[in-house]
């Protein structure tokens, strides 16, 4: 049976594909509730393996301890409704080996296992969100634009995530510079499924790329019916919201902002710390201090899940919430921990070997005082590796200018800026640092 996402599942019960497809708009449209349509599904046809594999992959993608923990849980469970189901469709087997790479800490194999698949059967939504959110974590953006590139020619305009994957697409393109392009299909995008919050989201980096923050606060502004329904994505978009108004040097509504959108129960996921910790750290990069109270209950949070988050990317910014509360000896601990870490052998492993440790280190050494002891340049170049967004990644290249700057490193200060200005106009708040130093 074949749902209106595409996904074919072996088990024919109508209720339990409508569910699942119900699970996959949800996924879709970053709308909360995915999960709890999972288990309707399950509830239904016990052995339905799309729904314990796509269950396994959301626990992969919150990046924390415990949900890889689920998401092993969920394998398994994926694993024996083949069994009873006596065999698969090739979607279902494409979910679950994507799954087993995937919490075995291998993301872009998993990616790989679900684009193979693809090139078969380009109609699967669901295997192509997968793949651009684990493509999205782990910084490759070559591989993102290059699947919804070919599935936006190929997969059929009657499928229902048609609209949503040109939302992907959209994000990719302006991953990778194609601006105008970018804004072009993340309107089109909008224009089929008006619910898309990813295209929504990649117009907004657009107007960030490009420093338009006037039409960028006015975009987010008329489409705050669409992203204030979203899951804990809301609060990415109210951090684009505070970006722009930091852009323009309004850092009352910064805070408010902050306070009203961004810093609520950050309990959760990571990324929801990550908008707080990186819009806190912007504020102090700019010369104003948000408080100690904020920095403070930021910290906490950092304190309980630093090291029970999986990705480097995550760990970074637990590591600017310590230094930016003055825990600089707990600073100096995770910075080891994220060393440590580079002892495995998953692709988290290799992040942190080729740009996490030593960028972890610079920033506790920067905060001490110890002067400019990091490859600036070299850092800046491969912060992609992180994962991420440009926009994402810019508080650290920002921190890097910063160092080489403090130190007098004129070269080191020019070589991260090129890279900054290969994704970035120039924009207030760089401007006014450079400024105010010279």
């Amino acid at each position: 049976m074949i749902d209106a996402f595409g996904s074919e599942h072996a088990v024919a019960q109508p209720a339990a594909t409508a569910a699942f497809a119900n699970a996959v708009h949800a996924l879709a449209s970053h709308r909360p509730h995915a999960c709890a349509h999972l288990e309707d599904a399950l509830q239904v046809a016990p052995t339905l393996t799309a729904a314990h594999a796509l269950a396994g992959m959301a626990g992969v993608l919150l990046a924390g301890r415990a949900s890889l923990d689920e998401a092993a849980t969920r394998l398994q469970r994926a694993r024996l409704s083949i069994e009873r189901n006596d065999g698969a469709t090739a979607f279902e087997r494409a979910l679950v080996n994507a799954l087993d790479n995937a919490v075995a800490g291998r993301l872009r194999a998993a990616a790989d296992v679900l684009d193979d698949f693809l090139y078969r059967e380009p109609n699967a939504f669901v295997a192509a969100k997968l793949s651009h959110a684990l493509r999205f974590m782990t910084g490759d953006v070559d591989g993102m634009v290059s699947l919804t590139a070919r599935l936006s020619s190929e997969c059929e305009r009657s499928n229902a995530g048609y609209g949503y994957l040109l939302g992907c697409h959209a994000f990719g393109l302006e991953e990778i510079g194609r601006l105008n392009e970018a804004e072009r299909v993340g309107r089109a995008a909008l224009e089929i499924a008006p619910d898309d919050a990813w295209g929504l989201h990649a117009v907004a980096h657009v107007f960030e790329t490009r420093n338009q923050v006037a039409e960028g606060s006015g975009w987010l502004e008329a489409h705050r019916g669409v992203w204030t329904r979203c899951n804990n994505l809301s609060r990415h978009f109210a951090w684009h919201l505070a970006l722009f108004a930091l852009g323009r040097g309004d850092h009352e509504s910064v805070l408010d902002i902050y306070d009203r959108e961004v810093a609520g129960d950050l309990d959760g996921d990571f990324r929801d710390f990550a908008n707080a910790a990186s819009m806190l750290w912007r504020l102090r990069q700019a010369g104003i201090d948000p408080g100690e109270a904020r920095w403070a209950a930021l910290s906490e949070v950092a304190e309980r899940h630093a090291r029970n988050t999986t990705l480097v990317f995550g760990q970074l910014h637990f590591l600017l919430a310590l230094i930016g509360a003055g825990r600089l000896d707990e600073a100096a601990d995770l910075s080891d921990f994220i060393h440590e870490s580079g002892r495995s052998t998953t692709d988290q492993a290799n992040v942190s070997r080729n740009v996490g440790a030593e960028l972890a280190s610079a920033l506790v050494q920067a905060e001490r005082g110890a002067g400019l002891q990091a490859p600036v340049g070299f850092l800046a170049r491969r912060l992609h590796r992180l994962g991420g967004s440009h926009a994402q990644r810019d508080v650290f290249l920002q921190a890097l200018a910063r160092m080489a700057q403090e130190a007098g490193d004129a070269v080191g200060l020019r070589q991260v800026l090129a890279v900054r200005r290969r994704h970035k106009a120039d924009d207030r708040p760089v401007t006014e640092w450079l400024a105010r130093s010279n």
